[in-house]
């Protein structure tokens, strides 16, 4: 993924204690400062893959799965 590429898959969940999405990672902060910010892209994109990682440690359902409904 490119700096440029938004890594948001639209599933917009967040994890109470951290605050991270649960689709991407970002925050509610990081999310707008990726529109109005450009220049903290890049360190953005650095932080997610760990933040994905220690969401699913924890238990949680992360990604593309997040946003599936369960039945």
């Amino acid at each position: 993924m490119s700096k440029n590429d938004r890594p948001c898959i639209k599933v917009c969940h967040f994890d109470d204690d951290a605050g991270w999405c649960l689709g991407c990672g970002m925050t509610k902060q990081e999310r707008k400062a990726w529109k109005r910010v450009p220049r903290y892209r890049e360190a953005i994109l650095e932080n997610l893959p760990a933040r994905l990682a220690a969401l699913a440690a924890e238990g949680h359902v992360t990604g593309p799965e997040a946003g599936k409904k369960k039945h």
